[in-house]
């Protein structure tokens, strides 16, 4: 038998009685603390059990949370992979989609103003249809976009054709007004011909020159043959200046014709009408007529070369819907073709040069080649070739026109031209045109009338040398001699030509803006000479000293008092070395005369 707990405790040896029933009084205590100290270490025991436990299933927790870690990467991974090819597929879908309104509108509706933004979306699906041709869904589809390809080109064809009929049908149709408020607004449906029907488009290209050439050809033949029936009503004599003076009859002259000169400027007065022509009793100056055909022809012509380089222009392809989209993301807009459609001379600033659709600053796009609908892929040209396609185009609708206005351009300067005044008034007036022109960019027409103008200055020199050989003639003839011919000058006949001289000066010096213009003045300056010399000529003839210097000084006196009333500036240099000129002649007559009769 084990000893209990109690029996291994004894009182120390030496000790008293005292002390050992003192512990012997503790011993219960000292058992329930060792009682305590094996609980506490059975819980500790426990504990430690617990803990150990414990850090077990938090490693594996541990590994379940850097496992669910990584799940959430991939996961993370994969929806950024899917958010990178959402805007991809949704432009592939939105490319190949063909709404079905957009084909209820080509397949059931006439053609309108809602077609023009439909074409538009139809174009861009088309293309975006052919680049995409290897993906199953795209060649699924072709089928029903080249259905309605076919369906707007045909409905397209019929539409222009039917817009053309105004122009055959009536020369009363305004061209103008029906370029710009109809042809030009459905432009893009053109385009569309252009790019996917290329037979159809040169079709109505072929209708509309066709169409017009008639209509122009009409309207100018009976303009022309209409100022042709007035300047016979009127024709005035090419006299020279003595024979104009010395005529028995003739009118007299004495100041420039202010109203005349203004037929030499576009601002003047108005153009004579058809209904004007075709009144009997209707007259008017040759160069007014000149002036009436050329304004109505300058007004033509380049409105139709804008329209023509507007309409029939080629125009980039477009991108397909989900790159438009894209370029309006990134903030690059792309321009509208309304935008380009402006007929006027300005041509504007915001217009783009010739063979060119997009301004300088527009966003540059990928030129795209596709079949169009006949096999033929469209092709870009340079800008020179484009302007030479329009200026084709052009010469094929006006050059009857050109024909009739060189016609009667002929017939007034061959065979008899005009006297030397309105020449050199014509002569302006296509200075006039020709700087106007060149403002509204008509290439072809000026070189039409550059041609004319150097038509023309010939036929002037040739005026003005035939005007000084007569006065040359005239005073020679007035001189006794062996081999000429006795031509007896009168007071009267030399007082006219002094006059109908005055009048051709100031004319000139009106019409002229450059003060030293060789053409101009030399002939006049050699005029002066010979108009000076038959003054001393045929005041010689008077025996009295007295009278022949007052009869100088009154001649001099008539041509100064002409230069003083001339629709010139007296400031302009020619004009003020005019007068000095006659004046000191003048001045030199009076002092002879007093020196003459103080001598008496």
């Amino acid at each position: 038998m084990e000893p209990g707990p109690l029996e291994g405790i004894r009182p120390p040896l030496g000790h008293g009685q005292g002390e050992s029933s003192s512990y012997v009084g503790k011993v219960r205590d000292f058992v329930e603390l060792h009682e305590q100290v094996e609980t506490g270490v059975n819980l500790l025991d426990s504990l430690e059990s617990f803990l150990s436990t414990f850090q077990k299933d938090l490693s594996a927790v541990s590994g379940q949370i850097s496992e669910l870690q990584d799940r959430s990467k991939d996961i993370e991974n994969r929806l950024k992979s899917r958010r990178k090819i959402e805007k991809p597929l949704s432009n592939l879908l939105l490319d190949f989609c063909i709404p079905p309104p957009l084909a209820t509108l080509i397949l059931d509706t006439d053609v309108g103003e809602p077609w023009i933004p439909a074409i538009g979306e139809l174009e861009r699906r088309l293309i975006a249809l052919k680049l995409r041709v290897r993906v199953k869904a795209a060649r699924d589809l072709t089928d029903v976009a080249e259905g309605l390809r076919i369906v707007a080109a045909t409905k397209l064809r019929s539409f222009f054709l039917n817009l053309l009929q105004p122009i055959r049908s009536s020369m009363t149709t305004n061209m103008q007004v029906l370029q710009t408020s109809i042809f030009l607004k459905y432009r893009p449906l053109y385009v569309f011909l252009e790019h996917h029907a290329p037979n159809v488009a040169i079709e109505i290209q072929r209708a509309y020159i066709g169409a017009a050439r008639t209509y122009y050809e009409t309207g100018f033949r009976r303009y022309a043959r209409s100022l042709g029936y007035v300047r016979t009503r009127a024709i005035e004599k090419a006299d020279d200046i003595v024979a104009a003076a010395t005529a028995v009859g003739g009118t007299e002259v004495s100041e420039a014709d202010v109203e005349r000169l203004t037929y030499g400027r576009i601002d003047g007065p108005g153009v004579t009408m058809l209904y004007m022509a075709e009144d009997k009793s209707h007259k008017e100056p040759i160069e007014a007529l000149f002036r009436s055909l050329m304004l109505v022809l300058m007004d033509n012509a380049t409105a139709e070369y804008t329209y023509v380089t507007t309409f029939f222009s080629k125009e980039p392809l477009p991108g397909p819907p989900g790159q438009l989209q894209r370029d309006n993301s990134s903030g690059s807009g792309v321009l509208s073709p309304s935008s380009l459609l402006s007929p006027t001379a300005d041509f504007d600033d915001a217009r783009s040069n010739i063979g060119s659709d997009f301004g300088a600053n527009s966003p540059r796009r990928r030129h795209i080649s596709l079949q169009g609908g006949n096999g033929t892929p469209p092709q870009n040209i340079s800008p020179k070739e484009e302007q030479a396609n329009m200026t084709a185009i052009w010469k094929q609708i006006l050059d009857p026109v050109l024909e009739y206005c060189k016609t009667f351009i002929n017939n007034v300067l061959e065979p008899t031209p005009p006297p030397a005044i309105p020449l050199l008034t014509m002569i302006r007036l296509t200075e006039d045109v020709m700087a106007e022109i060149q403002k509204r960019n008509c290439a072809p027409l000026e070189s039409f009338i550059f041609t004319m103008r150097l038509q023309m200055w010939p036929i002037f020199q040739k005026a003005m040398q035939e005007n000084i050989d007569a006065l040359k003639k005239y005073t020679e003839g007035s001189t006794s001699g062996y081999f000429r011919t006795k031509i007896t000058s009168t007071d009267s006949g030399v007082s006219s030509i002094c006059r109908r001289y005055v009048v051709m000066f100031n004319s000139f010096v009106a019409l002229t803006d450059q003060p030293d213009e060789t053409m101009i003045f030399s002939n006049l300056l050699r005029l002066r000479q010979e108009l000076a010399k038959l003054i001393v000529t045929h005041t010689d003839k008077i025996p009295e000293a007295v009278a022949k210097a007052t009869a100088q000084s009154t001649l001099y006196d008539t041509i100064l008092q002409g230069l003083s009333k001339g629709p010139s500036p007296a400031s302009h240099p020619k004009a003020q070395s005019e007068i000095a000129f006659w004046r000191e002649r003048e001045e030199e007559a009076r002092r002879r005369v007093v020196s003459t009769r103080r001598q008496r």
